[in-house]
């Protein structure tokens, strides 16, 4: 028995993201927050965005101060703008942490509150208001998830608001807005698809219906996540790995995610890593400690990433995806190493890190093999 979960309206196709004023008008908004990034800013996208309200009739305000690990108290300060300029709609413009923080703020319209009350599962009382996602990395899946990652700078708590009423109203994928996007981002952003997949794929919530989804990822990254890296112009590329990362946004929402995010977000939250660079990071060695309670499911995983296993018996080829991975973040030039990230992480961090990773409850209730806190510090040395 399993259950099926599909977010709202998808539109794919370059050119796409100018229907969003029209589409904002369907939904009954007349006046938008736009929440998006001062790279967004800077590079005239959320220009082009605004320009397209504009043609129909939606006036906008534009939030532009996202940070890359977005926080509480962002969240907060554009729900304020929102209400101020009395915004009907929200619109989510940029990767994942421009696209949590919009979500957020649709429900923080109508709920009162910090958003720090709402972190956990299902306690959004109000539906919020209409929000279009239109993601411009290729990796994080937000557009079709119903959570929103959020970290707290009081406390360095990174959580997630998770409840069914953040899911988009439209999420319109544009490849060409993924143009602008330089080989860092694109490699980072790709890696977070492929650990979606990937861990979507091993999870003891895996069903047929998300196993088509992780299938479809995982065989377009591999053929395709180089390629978009080192040459960000190529059309065919930008719209593969975007629609990989939706199909890896689907599986995430259906199967959850394992053990590697669980030791990624304590990084992330402590030390200000990004977020598919750890995921990068630490999904080798993940790899390499589940074979051993799943390496059917891994075999499968190095057959459709392209690694040439078909035939190898399943450990083999298990172990094999295992290099696959550490072969193709060595050629996407991510770290391989925490020691590399220059980011004061030291062993004597490993038992505090340990314990956040371990309240990750349900990542690791997720992961097909299971984790103590003895084996979250020999994963971090072992990555050290």
């Amino acid at each position: 028995m399993f259950d099926m979960t599909w977010t709202g309206r998808v539109r794919f196709g370059a050119g796409v993201s100018a229907q969003v004023g029209e589409l904002l008008r369907s939904l009954g908004a007349e006046r938008v927050v736009v929440v998006t990034d001062e790279n967004m800013e800077r590079l005239g996208t959320a220009d082009r965005i605004c320009a397209h309200l504009e043609a129909a009739e939606v006036h906008s305000c534009v939030f532009a101060g996202v940070e890359p690990e977005p926080s509480v108290e962002t969240t907060d300060a554009v729900a304020e703008l929102a209400r101020e300029h009395d915004c009907q709609a929200v619109v989510g413009l940029g990767g994942g942490s421009c696209m949590d923080v919009a979500k957020a703020v649709s429900i923080l319209i109508t709920n009162q509150g910090s958003a720090a009350a709402y972190q956990g599962q299902g306690l959004v009382k109000v539906p919020g208001v209409p929000k279009i996602m239109i993601p411009t990395t290729a990796g994080t899946g937000s557009e079709v998830t119903s959570t929103a990652v959020l970290s707290r700078k009081g406390d360095g708590f990174k959580g997630s608001i998770s409840d069914d009423r953040l899911r988009p109203d439209y999420s319109l994928l544009d490849p060409e807005l993924t143009f602008t996007m330089p080989p860092k981002v694109t490699a980072s952003t790709g890696m977070d698809a492929l650990v979606h997949a990937l861990e979507g794929y091993t999870s003891r919530q895996a069903s047929p219906f998300s196993d088509l989804f992780a299938r479809e990822a995982l065989t377009r990254i591999g053929k395709w996540l180089r390629i978009a890296t080192w040459n960000g112009k190529d059309l065919e590329a930008r719209s593969e790995m975007l629609l990989a990362s939706f199909y890896a946004g689907v599986t995430l929402a259906n199967a959850g995610v394992g053990a590697c995010h669980a030791l990624a977000y304590p990084l992330g939250g402590s030390f200000g890593v990004g977020h598919g660079c750890c995921n990068a990071l630490m999904l080798p060695y993940v790899v390499r400690y589940n074979v051993p309670a799943r390496s059917d499911r891994y075999a499968q995983a190095a057959a459709w990433l392209g690694l040439g296993t078909e035939g190898w018996p399943d450990r083999e080829a298990a172990l094999a995806c295992a290099e696959g991975l550490e072969d193709l973040v060595e050629d996407l030039s991510l770290p391989r190493k925490l020691s590399a990230l220059k980011a004061g992480i030291e062993e004597k961090h490993f038992d505090a890190l340990a314990e956040v990773a371990l309240g990750m409850a349900d990542f690791l209730e997720n992961n097909p093999r299971p984790l103590d806190k003895k084996a979250c510090i020999a994963l971090y040395k072992e990555a050290f």
